[in-house]
């Protein structure tokens, strides 16, 4: 994470890379659809099994292209946002309810709220899109049977502040020195582009995302401004 302004070159160059990725993709993906219709006569199950794999893999690199567009449309401040006054209880409890399912095992995610309500003016599917990414990616790290806890703090006049990670994680923010914090690592192998789209929707409402004390994968810290 940086405060230094962006390379104008850079969302041109993602969008740019955009468009000549996505014309050969949709090529190469319109002929498989093709062949699992047996336009171009029977398969084998072999053959079909083949294909399938192929057009998930399509399927894949089709959703990473469009992060990369929307990583562009963040970075060169074309994105669109329904601003709007929202509660952000509201946003944290539409999120986890609607998490999907981890793909190999299921991974807890237990709610904690502070107060009857959290008002914010920003736009809540935008919020809920880059809490989902930043919680879907601490729940690949647990690697214990432990809940990963999501809990808003007590604001105490600054802004409100999103605590996850499990309980472990979570009892090394009290101690952290706030001038010592580190930056959340966006870069994760595994996780497409949706960090660094998350880190940039947050920052577009005046928050920040820090990593856990000591760096550790399995939790972060959000900060989001009062209205």
């Amino acid at each position: 994470m940086s405060d230094a302004p962006v390379d104008p070159r850079w969302p041109k160059i993602l969008s740019l890379s955009v468009h000549e990725f996505r014309t050969p993709m949709t090529v190469v993906a319109g002929y498989i659809r093709m062949l699992l219709k047996d336009r171009a006569g029977p398969l084998s199950e072999q053959q079909r099994g083949l294909l399938e794999q192929a057009e998930k893999s399509c399927a894949r690199l089709t959703a990473l292209l469009s992060e990369v567009s929307e990583l562009s449309n963040l970075e060169g401040g074309t994105a669109p946002f329904n601003r709007q006054r929202t509660d952000l209880h509201g946003v944290l409890r539409n999120t986890v309810a609607q998490l999907p399912p981890l793909p190999d095992r299921e991974v807890r995610v237990d709610l904690q709220l502070d107060g009857d309500g959290a008002p914010i003016d920003g736009d809540p599917v935008r919020l809920a899109q880059a809490l989902t990414s930043v919680i879907r990616s601490l729940q690949r790290e647990l690697i214990s049977d432990a809940p990963l806890v999501v809990r808003q703090q007590p604001a105490d006049g600054g802004p409100y502040e999103i605590r996850i990670g499990d309980d472990e994680t979570l009892g090394l923010f009290d101690g952290e020195d706030p001038g010592a914090r580190a930056p959340f690592d966006e870069w994760r192998g595994g996780s497409g582009l949706i960090l660094p789209v998350a880190r940039r929707i947050i920052e577009a409402h005046g928050g920040r995302i820090w990593a856990a004390p000591g760096d550790r994968k399995t939790g972060a810290r959000i900060t989001l401004p009062h209205p």
